[in-house]
C-alpha cells in the first residue's frame, strides 16, 4: 500500500505533524507550494493570507515532485487561515484528480478548526475518507505533547489502512 502526506506549511507546525505521519507510516511526503508565495510579516501577513483563503483563491503550484495519482492512500495538511483551508490546498484538491483513494485530513490551528476539514472533503468526491483530525494549537504545546497527539492519530490511522 503506497501512502503520500500532502501538505502546505507556512510557519512549520503543518509541516512538523506530516513528517512525524511520514516517519510512522513509512510514507512519502510532498509539499504543496504555491508558484508565487507570500512572504508578508507581522500584522499585514494576516490580512493577505485571510484574504486570500475568504476569497477562496486557488493559486498556481509548483510542480509536484510525486504523481498523488500512483499513491493509494493520500494524506492532506494544512494550517487553517480565516476560518478554512489555505489557499495552496485548495488547489490541490480542486486541481488534482483523486478517485477511488483512501483520503485522510488534517488541520492545524491556534484558534478553531471550524468546518475545515469538511470543507477539504467536500473537494474529493469519489473518495472514502479514513480519517480527520484537528491539531489545536501546536504552537503553544510543548513539542513532546503535540508529538504525542500526532502519534496518537497515526495508530488510528494504522488501523483505518489496514
Amino acid at each position: 500500500m503506497k501512502i503520500l502526506i500532502a501538505y502546505y506549511s507556512f510557519e512549520g507546525a503543518t509541516e512538523k505533524a506530516a513528517k512525524r505521519i511520514s516517519e510512522g507510516l513509512k510514507a512519502d511526503l510532498m509539499k504543496i507550494q504555491p508558484k508565487n508565495e507570500r512572504t508578508s510579516h507581522g500584522f499585514m501577513k494576516f490580512f493577505w493570507l485571510g484574504k486570500q483563503a475568504m476569497m477562496k483563491e486557488s493559486p498556481e503550484l509548483l510542480p509536484f515532485e510525486k504523481n498523488p495519482g500512483d499513491y493509494d492512500v493520500i494524506i492532506v495538511g494544512t494550517p487553517v487561515w480565516a476560518f478554512t483551508l489555505t489557499p495552496p490546498v485548495r488547489s490541490f484538491l480542486k486541481n488534482v484528480k483523486l478517485q477511488g483513494k483512501k483520503i485522510a485530513l488534517f488541520c492545524t490551528h491556534e484558534g478553531g478548526c471550524f468546518k475545515t476539514l469538511a470543507k477539504m472533503e467536500e473537494l474529493l468526491p469519489g473518495n472514502t475518507i479514513i480519517g480527520k483530525k484537528d491539531f489545536v494549537n501546536p504552537k503553544k504545546s510543548s513539542e513532546e505533547e503535540f508529538m504525542k497527539k500526532v502519534d496518537a492519530w497515526i495508530a488510528e490511522l494504522q488501523k483505518a489502512i489496514g
